[in-house]
């Protein structure tokens, strides 16, 4: 088992191998701050990006711009910045 954290309370490093900082690891063409957790799951990160593919680019309903609006608003209800 992995301890939560350390004495001083602050977390430990991530338990999964990241690529180093210094790697280029552009997603789709557009560097990102998800690239290296990206890059560490390569069996997911293929998924992931066929999925965002899939999302934004496939046919549908909504032109690129609406969807981009869902996903800002999706995100600003969550308080995600990213």
């Amino acid at each position: 088992m992995v301890p939560a954290a350390t004495h001083s309370g602050a977390p430990d490093d991530a338990w999964i191998e990241l690529p180093p900082a210094n790697a280029d690891l552009r997603y789709h063409g557009v560097d990102t701050n998800m690239s290296r957790l990206i890059a560490a799951h390569p069996r997911i990160g293929e998924r992931f990006g066929a999925l965002f593919l899939e999302t934004m680019f496939g046919e549908g309903v909504l032109a690129y711009e609406e969807r981009e609006l869902v996903a800002g608003v999706t995100a600003a209800a969550q308080d995600c910045v990213y």
